[in-house]
């Protein structure tokens, strides 16, 4: 993508409010689910069956294949509408996915986004519904998605599959997309006793580290077919590169994989040694050569980093957690939502753009669980004012395509993640356990499907 550069904004956080003039948990819970259902209703009335919806044209669109739907918004919110006690909404899902769900379409689609998407999608749609349809339609599809992993000469997946024919296209792939799968390969494999999709999965990670500099850093490209790194630019935490690392962590808290969990803090403290600085106070990760360690330009990050508080603070690095998410929060607190691309070295925005990403509050969710710190709901309940002030229009929620604008100037597109993200976030951090979820027990994937922690009939669904 070709980004220009713009000047800083001067939005000010003044009247952003202190903690005792929040409202109560559960009157903030009401609210946001009160949004979702907005947002939900957007998509019912203009776009119902297609994967998204364009809530300012009033027209749907899809993600994967152009003449084909999936159904996709409808897949990423089954577990947010079963948390949320939406029954009758969460019904009408089921029943369309039951008529609808094909796989057999003559059509590329992107394994990574197919697999933390429609795979783990359907998998919390069992877990929330007992349906076995769901756990079908996810081994299917792992199925249509396999080839990217036993044809590739290395084990790293390519980055598509023709879900009809098998074939598989574009060795040019990146950490995250060839590392953002175990979660979801792994829970097949034990809940359908078959070890082939958990196989896939350890063998891709085992390719790539294996490749890893003498400082235990990792490139951020991959060639699949070649088995060795393109480039020795590292960005991680940032994207293409973020998830690898999460879904490594996630190996061992949700599978209790001691090889993720070694891999994990072998790579993560490279990073916080050769990765981490301070500049007027905040703490950031700035990329490097993955082979020397010596910093790289452009000094930018993009929002999707933020999600690395959460998980750093989650690791054992809790004060490296801590500060970084109080440096995004600056970001947030300066230009009200956090733009696209900054430049971390003086907070200018890169690329004024919001697309309704979800990374922040997800630091500010799992911080929450984690230490308990109210500071973690304050800035979390500022982000949802901001979201509900800038990105509500009348048909249902929007992306925008300049913050700097005042007011906000809106884009036409409500991307499918927000039905699974950035509400559920909201709302549990502030809803807490109940006798649909387990805050002491739940794991998500990158998406926010719930692989661990949903209850149904007061007992584990996952078990």
């Amino acid at each position: 993508m070709k980004r220009r550069s713009f000047l800083r904004a001067t939005a000010s956080a003044a009247a952003l409010p202190l903690i005792g003039a929040m409202p109560k948990p559960q009157a903030i819970a009401d609210q946001v689910r009160a949004e979702f259902l907005h947002a939900w209703q957007g998509y019912r009335r203009f776009a119902w069956g297609y994967d998204e919806v364009k809530p300012l044209s009033g027209v749907g669109s899809n993600f994967f294949v152009p003449a084909h739907s999936f159904g996709l918004s409808i897949i990423e919110a089954l577990d947010t509408l079963y948390l949320m006690e939406l029954d009758d909404e969460l019904h009408a899902c089921v029943e369309w996915l039951r008529a609808h769900v094909d796989f057999d379409i003559d059509g590329n689609v992107q394994m990574f986004e197919a697999v933390i998407r429609m795979v783990a999608g359907f998998l919390s749609g069992y877990y929330a519904t007992g349906e076995r349809f769901m756990l079908d339609a996810s081994r299917e599809l792992a199925d249509r998605l396999l080839p990217c992993f036993t044809k590739s000469p290395s084990g790293a997946p390519y980055r598509f599959a023709n879900l009809h024919t098998g074939a598989v296209s574009d060795p040019k792939s990146n950490l995250a997309e060839i590392g953002s799968n175990i979660l979801e390969f792994g829970d097949l494999s034990r809940l359908t006793g078959d070890p082939k999709y958990l196989n896939a999965s350890m063998r891709a990670y085992e390719t790539v580290i294996a490749k890893r500099s003498p400082l235990n850093l990792l490139g951020t490209n991959f060639d699949v077919e070649k088995g060795e790194f393109i480039g020795e630019d590292d960005v991680a935490p940032d994207e293409p590169a973020d998830s690898f690392y999460e879904y490594l962590w996630g190996g061992w808290q949700m599978l209790q994989i001691a090889q993720s969990r070694d891999s994990y803090r072998m790579l993560t403290d490279a990073m916080l040694k050769y990765k981490v600085v301070r500049i007027g106070g905040r703490l950031w990760f700035q990329p490097v050569n993955y082979r020397t360690g010596a910093a790289i330009r452009p000094t930018q990050l993009t929002e999707l980093s933020s999600f690395y508080a959460e998980l750093v603070a989650k690791g054992g690095n809790r004060d490296i957690g801590s500060a970084f998410y109080d440096s995004w929060t600056d970001v947030l607190d300066r230009y009200r939502l956090i733009p696209e691309v900054i430049d971390y070295t003086t907070l200018a925005i890169v690329d004024p753009a919001y697309g309704m990403r979800p990374e922040y509050p997800n630091s500010a969710f799992d911080l929450w669980f984690l230490t308990g710190d109210d500071n973690y709901r304050l800035t979390a309940y500022r982000y949802f004012q901001a979201l509900r002030a800038n990105c509500r229009v009348a048909n249902g929620y929007t992306v925008l395509t300049d913050v700097r604008t005042r007011p906000m100037t809106p884009g036409d597109h409500f991307p499918a993640y927000s039905f699974s993200e950035n509400f559920k976030y909201l709302y549990l951090m502030f809803s807490g356990s109940s006798d649909r979820f387990d805050s002491s027990t739940y794991y998500f994937n990158t998406e926010a499907k719930v692989l661990r922690g949903l209850l149904r009939n007061g007992k584990p669904a996952w078990v």
